[in-house]
């Protein structure tokens, strides 16, 4: 398989697209706000960009939806509010939206005549921006040397540039589970280091010197990597296609054959390949959780979700949000006429486990600074 092909969020405005499904990646953008505040602080306090008249921006794995202006709105703000703090001018903005080939594009750009609206309505002082496309892949050089101020990617960093070489023992899994042989654990993490490895060799080369880099992504909280916070979505996807296959709707074969493409890492694990890298420092890093349905605003309860309309409506976002991250890789591998009603099983295996217990989705942020 492919994945620059395959590898894109939901396309399109339709309910199971991704720009209706993405309040998960708008909550974690909101939390992530202090970090590209801090990181903006203190590129103004070395006089990083001052000096510039363009303050470039790359977004990589930006996808489809309003979130990606939204991040962009937040930095010029920032970035405005710096320069008036030290009596300085505003400079131009360079907004740069990197995704796969594949990435709904046109939709974003549907959303760009309000954007440069509002940005007009933030007064004279703030402005202009260009805004460019960058399709291709953040595992391969997207910009030229030193070109970059600051690099922002949210829920994007861990979807691995190939599936994971050696996961032939990986039977009836999709994904690292409770059954899976330590071999297909090894095989993913290595996976993630050499990506992640690259990933960061790759934004050296593109940043200036004091340019910073601010990273959001899923991970666990514990080393064991079949913890439920990482596992248990997953494994709930497999159950709902090993029922397909008793109902000779898929082959065997072709789950077998079939592995999610991204890791979950834990913190130390992250902290390890930015050291032994040596190329950026690591300013902070921080973690938060999310409920599964991320409009499930009560945060204190672990219980298991009390059945009704609410229950009913959690466990619906929850399986939309992953229809719309996983749907275009199942249909291509599985054939797009299993997709409705695999996820009609998914949901209900979803509801299953939120009555027992509310799991949440661990996430980790990196603030980084190019040595």
């Amino acid at each position: 398989m492919s994945l620059i092909n395959v590898l894109h969020m939901n396309e399109g405005e339709g309910d199971s697209s991704y720009a209706n499904n993405c309040f998960l990646q708008e909550h974690a953008i909101k939390r992530t706000l202090p970090f590209l505040k801090h990181a903006i602080k203190s590129m103004a306090n070395h006089d990083v960009f001052f000096n510039n008249g363009c303050f470039v921006v790359a977004d990589l794995g930006c996808s489809s939806s309003i979130n990606t202006l939204l991040v962009a709105s937040n930095i010029i703000d920032i970035v405005h509010d710096e320069c008036q703090e030290n009596n300085r001018k505003t400079p131009q903005f360079q907004v740069c939206l990197n995704d796969l080939l594949g990435n709904d594009f046109n939709t974003l750009f549907k959303l760009l005549p309000n954007f440069y609206e509002c940005l007009r309505d933030k007064g004279e002082n703030i402005g202009p921006c260009f805004m460019s496309a960058v399709p291709g892949s953040f595992y391969n050089r997207l910009f030229p040397d030193k070109s970059l101020h600051l690099v922002h990617s949210s829920y994007s960093v861990q979807w691995f540039s190939q599936v994971p070489q050696g996961l032939e023992g990986n039977k009836s899994n999709i994904y690292i589970s409770k059954t899976s042989p330590p071999s297909v654990f090894q095989a993913y993490k290595k996976q993630f280091r050499s990506d992640f490895t690259k990933f960061l060799q790759l934004r050296y080369e593109e940043m200036v010197r004091g340019g910073h880099m601010v990273l959001t992504l899923p991970g666990r909280r514990k080393v064991d990597p079949t913890t439920d916070d990482c596992w248990s979505l997953w494994d709930l996807l497999t159950k709902s296609l090993l029922e397909l296959l008793k109902e000779d709707l898929v082959r065997e074969s072709d789950i077998n054959s079939f592995n999610l493409p991204f890791y979950l890492p834990c913190e130390d694990e992250l902290r390890n390949i930015i050291q032994d890298d040596v190329l950026f420092v690591l300013d902070d890093m921080n973690v938060f959780e999310v409920n599964w349905d991320p409009q499930d605003t009560d945060h204190t309860n672990m219980n298991g979700l009390i059945k009704g309309g609410d229950h009913n409506g959690h466990v619906k976002n929850t399986a939309k949000v992953i229809r719309a991250i996983t749907e275009p890789l199942l249909a291509s591998h599985f054939g797009a006429s299993i997709v409705d009603l695999m996820f009609k099983k998914y949901e209900k295996h979803v509801a299953d486990h939120l009555a027992i217990k509310k799991t949440r989705q661990f996430t980790i942020v990196i603030s980084l600074t190019k040595k």
